[in-house]
């Protein structure tokens, strides 16, 4: 596997962020962040070794600091990617677990949330082949760290937001999980 340095790490996201995510409309309310100066890209480099796993904690809580010690206007919400490690889905999920026991031994359980990004994302109960894995699948795997203000705020100003997962099931269907599959391969 080729480890993507930060530049090109930060390409592949920006590129999923604005064919994917906002050129889909999965996410609603991405396009003014991403046109913005509000969004963090953070990219940690380390493996899945013990010391690396280590090394992504501390970035992890790293980010965190950040986003508490600046005001929403400067960085309001981080996408924080791993080149080099997290590949397996189910250490993904291992290590997305001990993220959020860091959050809440942080004391920013219900300040921060954490959304959950990866080439090979399966929902439970869901077929694999299912089209609806691509409403979480990235060129990388990625814990984005948002502001719950923010969100309550975008969300309370959005009409019928309970309609976003089905319509973006419904729309990823549309397009079919082939289509889908290559478009996210060409990003990686």
């Amino acid at each position: 596997m080729v480890v993507p340095g930060p530049c090109r790490a930060e390409r592949q996201l920006r590129a999923w962020l604005e064919t994917c995510v906002v050129g889909l409309n999965l996410c609603p309310f991405a396009r003014p962040l991403l046109q913005g100066a509000g969004l963090r890209i953070a990219v940690c480099d380390a493996d899945d070794s013990e010391a690396g796993l280590r090394v992504m904690q501390q970035q992890l809580l790293q980010e965190l600091d950040l986003l508490q010690a600046t005001v929403e206007q400067d960085t309001a919400t981080t996408l924080l990617a791993f080149s080099a490690g997290l590949g397996n889905f189910d250490d993904y999920l291992d290590f997305l677990d001990q993220a959020n026991e860091l959050l809440v031994a942080a004391g920013l359980e219900g300040v921060i949330q954490l959304a959950s990004f990866h080439p090979d994302y399966l929902f439970a109960g869901e077929p694999p082949d299912a089209a609806s894995h691509y409403s979480n699948r990235s060129p990388l795997p990625v814990i984005h760290l948002l502001r719950e203000a923010m969100l309550e705020r975008v969300l309370a100003d959005y009409p019928n937001p309970e309609t976003i997962p089905e319509n973006n099931i419904a729309r990823l269907n549309s397009i079919g999980r082939a289509e889908l599959a290559r478009r996210l391969a060409l990003l990686r």
